[in-house]
């Protein structure tokens, strides 16, 4: 069983200390550092006080021998694209369990066909910060709204679909909504 610590510290830009600082209880950087290069066994609390220091799942802490992972061997910068001095690996950015997926079947206003839309679903008390975003919402007998949120009052959000045309969608007391925050689109 291969850990994928380290590539996930990397990606974060936190150091051995900063890990081990983070876990419950503190622990030192040198304890991380064998876990990471496997001298020393990562046992299943080794993983989720390791996992809860980074911010992510604990199963995003192991990865397959069998399964090549996708790696990060260029970067761009102002002058270009540079290599990496080495490559590293490509974690999907998946902090916690509060992401949804929308996949997009058919091409409306800037989302193509075949797009995925990740987004992070919100209670009420954050529904304010949501004006402009593009959102999901939950409608009665298991039908959603999504779309850019136009307005908001007190028990009610008003939303304006992807597309021309289209006319803003009221939804009372939606028990959540889930922002936008990350699009895939293959090239």
């Amino acid at each position: 069983m291969i850990n994928r610590i380290r590539d996930i510290r990397r990606q974060q830009n936190m150091t051995l200390a900063d890990v081990a600082a983070r876990c419950i209880p503190a622990t030192t950087a040198q304890t991380i550092g064998r876990l990471e290069t496997g001298m020393r066994n990562l046992s299943l609390d080794w993983m989720n006080r390791i996992a809860a220091a980074l911010a992510v799942e604990p199963e995003l802490l192991l990865r397959s021998e069998s399964t090549a992972p996708a790696h990060f061997i260029a970067r761009l910068t102002d002058t270009g694209a540079e290599a990496l001095t080495t490559p590293r690996e490509a974690v999907l950015p998946i902090t916690d369990g509060s992401l949804v997926a929308l996949a997009v079947e058919s091409s409306s206003g800037e989302y193509r066909a075949g797009d995925q839309i990740w987004l992070r679903q919100v209670g009420p008390e954050d529904y304010a910060k949501l004006l402009n975003r593009d959102v999901l919402a939950p409608r009665p007998s298991g039908r959603f709204a999504f779309g850019r949120m136009i307005d908001r009052d007190n028990s009610r959000v008003a939303l304006l679909p992807p597309g021309a045309g289209s006319r803003q969608v009221v939804i009372d007391n939606p028990q959540w909504l889930a922002v936008s925050e990350m699009l895939v689109r293959k090239l």
